[in-house]
């Protein structure tokens, strides 16, 4: 690391852990209690009114009292959705857990990009391999809960892989919400034309690639458009969900993709994904503008079951 470099960035503590930020940048600023309007000036930020509506909470949290929800002013999203068969999903679900399946014997994981350019950690990338997932506590409506996911109205989850680009989201997504967060060499590139990402493993090669044509976009106003996802995860032996909100601008669907290129390394992520023995690739969603709230997790209430 050259001097200038070491000179950008400053060390925090983080719940005990020392992580190093942007020297200058919003967390070093702010410490998640950021100045609205002058985020609203930022060229790359269309708007904060979907901000205004959620005032933010100080919790105490696994690393250390903090503010929530975290907010994401400016992101770009890619989500593949694939067939898998059941039964590969159950063996890497816990048993509390059932997926959400689309026919018997088939369900639903996905692989999944985000680039967050303004956010109040400062910017960063990550990758996600996850199991589409009943709600933990819930009736017998599957099928409506299957149209809602892939409508990316609402969709529950279960992540394998989480890996990031920075060191304070990694302690974040791992100490605070129970995520299995790593950190690597991680690219996410998005735009009206194409969209690239690739991850990086251990050694430097791709554990991950994708290149494929950004699907056609469609405009929406800001809060027109709020899905959600509520993702479950374990801290301390306890169940927790995470929700989070996303506030779509801009984004577009593909179904049954001809022009997507996935490629499969050599790493955690797709080794995750091999585990789940995908099938066929039946959508491809990107949003290419968008905005994200993203709550602090909190105890839920998860029945026990037999895988």
């Amino acid at each position: 690391m050259s001097s200038s470099q070491k000179d950008s960035i400053i060390k925090v503590d983080l719940g005990g852990r020392t992580v190093s930020v942007p020297k200058g940048g919003l967390y070093d600023r702010y410490r998640m209690d950021p100045n609205i309007e002058e985020i609203a000036r930022d060229p790359r930020v269309s708007g904060v009114d979907f901000f205004r509506q959620l005032p933010k909470i100080k919790v105490d949290s696994p690393i250390g009292p903090t503010l929530t929800p975290n907010f994401y002013y400016s992101i770009s999203t890619a989500r593949i959705t694939m067939l898998a068969p059941s039964s590969a999903i159950r063996s890497r679900l816990p048993g509390e857990l059932k997926p959400l399946e689309i026919a018997p014997g088939l369900g639903l994981v996905s692989v999944m990009f985000f680039r967050y350019d303004v956010c109040d950690i400062d910017f960063y990338t990550e990758a996600a391999v996850g199991i589409a997932v009943k709600p933990a506590r819930h009736g017998k409506l599957g099928f409506f809960d299957l149209v809602a996911g892939l409508k990316n109205e609402h969709l529950d989850s279960y992540v394998l892989s989480l890996p990031v680009s920075t060191e304070i989201a990694q302690v974040r997504g791992h100490d605070g919400y129970g995520f299995p967060k790593w950190v690597t060499g991680l690219d996410v590139e998005i735009d009206d034309d194409r969209t690239v990402a690739r991850v990086a493993n251990d050694a430097g090669g791709i554990d991950l690639a994708l290149q494929a044509p950004t699907p056609k976009q469609s405009a929406h106003s800001s809060g027109d458009r709020v899905s959600s996802l509520t993702s479950y995860t374990q801290i301390n032996g306890a169940w927790h969900s995470t929700l989070s909100q996303t506030n779509v601008l801009n984004a577009g669907t593909t179904r049954v993709p001809r022009d997507l290129r996935l490629k499969l390394g050599e790493g955690r992520m797709s080794d995750d994904l091999r585990s789940l023995r995908p099938m066929r690739t039946i959508q491809f969603d990107v949003m290419t503008e968008g905005q994200l709230a993203l709550h602090m997790p909190v105890p839920t209430s998860v029945p026990r079951r037999i895988k």
